[in-house]
């Protein structure tokens, strides 16, 4: 069984910086993509950024050019950078690999 477990959320104001982190349990990262998910309050979940096991990336339209992700294999940990955040940024992020999902970090963007 693979647990993931997120950190790094919080309260930012607008045009600040966050950086999320999801440790896994297990060495999976070299096996499954890696994804990361929000879901705003009465919104369905969406998916945000996601990294495959070769490195290649790919991002909402909402959040390119603003958010980054990247993982490091030998601490069994992915990221996610957010940088220029705004309101509509404010979700509950979920890291997701391979069908196991973490616990969520909220994210609030509010001045």
């Amino acid at each position: 069984q693979v647990q993931l477990v997120e950190s790094g959320g919080g309260l930012v104001q607008p045009g600040g910086s966050l950086r999320l982190s999801c440790a896994a349990s297990g060495n999976i990262f070299s096996i499954y993509a890696q994804n990361w998910y929000r879901q705003a309050p009465g919104k369905q979940r969406e998916l945000v950024a996601t990294i495959t096991r070769r490195g290649t990336t790919n991002y909402a339209d909402s959040v390119k050019g603003r958010f980054t992700i990247s993982r490091d294999n030998a601490k069994n940990t992915m990221y996610l950078q957010m940088n220029n955040l705004k309101p509509e940024d404010t979700a509950v992020y979920y890291c997701m690999v391979a069908d196991y999902w973490g616990q969520g970090t909220q994210v609030t963007v509010s001045a």
